[in-house]
């Protein structure tokens, strides 16, 4: 009895111990510095995982908008000669997803090379992100593309009848309440939002067509929210080779310049704890979103 005791101690130790070091690590004002990063030409690493958000994120996840562009705005200073940006993401928030397109396009504007290596998913807010960078390398069954917006509006009013639920709403104006789900919506609500999904959805198409070198007319193509596989967005045009990770990081250092195999910088407060939890992250109903993640852009 004594010896379970003594382990289970032990374990409660380990685990609260993991926790401190993970939740100190993640709210650190401090990053990870490599010794070498000064002596030696080196490739930057940030990873996009999961659903790109405005804000930090959630506790442990790593798609929170504004930590990236922390990130970003540090590589854009650093010595580094290239970035790398890893995605792995079906999308999430519009503004959020532009907010770190136009920061891949500064870290350019500081002469250095982006490649986007795309892992399982870099589709919709994933894609418009990766269109920032000089250079996109997919895998070949990496599900990409859904160019396009969303907006999505529940009417419970059968089930609030079938309840007896009555549901009142006082508002200032007559769309204030436009998404309520109390009731179907109307022609003019239906205009207004059509209205705001397309001026997204242009802004989408036009960061494509600009980020890839293409014509309008080319991405309306694929901008109809269809996936492409990473093999049939190269035929498309949409993405520039296959390959994997550290191929991806190989054309970086090759497009920069580097002689040799270059260091690896990997930016980010990833923790053991926030590894072991990842995914753990909590959202709350998508008014506007690109499709496959959930984001907001009015409430």
């Amino acid at each position: 009895m004594r010896a379970k005791q003594i382990v289970t101690v032990v374990i409660i130790v380990l685990i609260a111990a993991a926790a401190f070091m993970g939740l100190q690590e993640l709210f650190s004002p401090e990053r990870r510095v490599s010794p070498d990063m000064r002596r030696k030409e080196a490739v930057g690493l940030i990873n996009i995982d999961g659903i790109i958000a405005a804000g930090e994120g959630g506790l442990f996840s790593y798609g929170g908008g504004d930590r990236l562009q922390e990130e970003f705005r540090r590589a854009a200073k650093d010595p580094i000669k290239a970035l790398v940006v890893r995605i792995n993401s079906a999308g999430g928030s519009a503004a959020a997803s532009q907010e770190i397109y136009g920061e891949i396009k500064k870290v350019r504007q500081e002469g250095k090379v982006v490649v986007v290596s795309m892992a399982d998913m870099a589709a919709s807010g994933g894609y418009m992100i990766a269109c920032a960078a000089d250079y996109i390398v997919a895998n070949p069954a990496t599900v990409t593309g859904s160019i396009g917006v969303f907006m999505d509006a529940t009417n419970l009013q059968g089930l609030y009848d079938l309840l007896g639920i009555e549901y009142e709403v006082i508002k200032s104006g007559q769309f204030k309440d436009a998404l309520n789900p109390a009731r179907p919506l109307t022609d003019e609500e239906r205009e207004l939002l059509q209205a705001l999904i397309d001026d997204v959805y242009d802004q989408f198409v036009h960061m494509v067509a600009e980020g890839r070198g293409m014509g309008r007319e080319e991405v309306l193509q694929y901008a109809d929210g269809r996936i492409l596989t990473g093999r049939q967005a190269l035929e498309a045009g949409l993405v520039d080779e296959l390959g994997s990770l550290y191929d991806s990081i190989n054309i970086a250092a090759e497009m920069a310049g580097i002689e040799g195999e270059p260091e690896i910088f990997r930016y980010g407060r990833r923790s053991f704890w926030g590894m072991v939890l990842e995914g753990s992250s909590f959202n709350f109903g998508p008014l506007l979103s690109l499709p496959g993640g959930e984001g907001t852009l009015f409430k």
